[in-house]
């Protein structure tokens, strides 16, 4: 479990201590059952607030058959995993909520919108939308200089990308560039958003908070990122639509991750 009060960090413009635990694997395990728990509790609540994200997932897989922006699905799709910690405020909020003793339904979920801290929650998803932007930008900039080629069909750009040197550079350089940008919003987001919702503090608080999380806490850090990765892809199966449940039970189990990690 949990251990209490490692790593104090002074927020001066709060004046308040803001302490990070270290946590272990059986924490995440018990978030995660705690997650699922608030999901199954009232699902059709969840359900109604993610039903847009696979919709716009199978929209965009629409899109491939202009063949031209096939390249970019797929690191389209894996981009999704940079915008989740912003696409599941809604959740934290109802999680809270529930914490609290209370019976949330959907719209309060909504209510974050009219949250003391909705400047610091458009700061930090403004950040997060624009690392998408860049990294669907350095996906478009590997293939252009491995293929190359915009593919005529699709079974020549699999043909191409899994029978040939440059399609395999492709992938390996492509994955590992996204992991990096993954890591990188694991490192700023792991708790920033639930702070935010939970204590109306400013977006470099939430963030060097979230830092010093991933820092006290590499190992659980680095299996939650694999977690949410997991999740995401088995969501995936089949044609998106599991996200409609995947989403909402990391979205809730990123809270009491949260809750395990941070005492103010």
């Amino acid at each position: 479990m949990a251990r209490d009060a490692t790593m104090p960090m002074e927020d001066a413009r709060e004046h308040q201590r803001v302490f990070v635990r270290q946590i272990t694997r059986d924490d995440l395990r018990d978030a995660l059952d705690r997650g699922a728990h608030d999901f199954f509790q009232k699902p059709t609540h969840v359900v109604f607030l993610v039903a847009i994200y696979p919709v716009v997932a199978l929209l965009l897989s629409r899109l491939t058959f202009g063949y031209e922006v096939l390249p970019i699905l797929f690191p389209l799709a894996a981009g999704f995993a940079l915008l989740g910690p912003l696409a599941a405020i809604g959740l934290y909020e109802l999680s809270r909520r529930r914490e609290l003793g209370q019976q949330p339904s959907w719209y309060h979920a909504f209510q974050v919108l009219q949250s003391p801290a909705i400047k610091s929650i458009v700061g930090l998803g403004l950040i997060l939308a624009a690392i998408f932007v860049v990294w669907l930008a350095v996906a478009w900039g590997i293939f252009a200089a491995t293929l190359g080629e915009v593919p005529s069909s699709i079974g020549g750009f699999l043909s191409a990308v899994f029978t040939t040197a440059e399609g395999w550079t492709m992938m390996i350089v492509g994955n590992l560039v996204g992991a990096v940008f993954a890591l990188g919003v694991l490192a700023i987001s792991w708790v920033s958003f639930p702070m935010i919702i939970d204590q109306h503090v400013d977006v470099a608080t939430a963030v060097k908070t979230s830092l010093r999380a991933v820092i006290g806490n590499p190992v659980p850090a680095v299996t939650w990122g694999l977690i949410v990765v997991i999740g995401l892809i088995l969501g995936s199966l089949p044609l998106f639509v599991g996200l409609a449940i995947t989403l909402p039970v990391l979205g809730h189990a990123t809270w009491h991750v949260y809750r395990k990690l941070v005492s103010v």
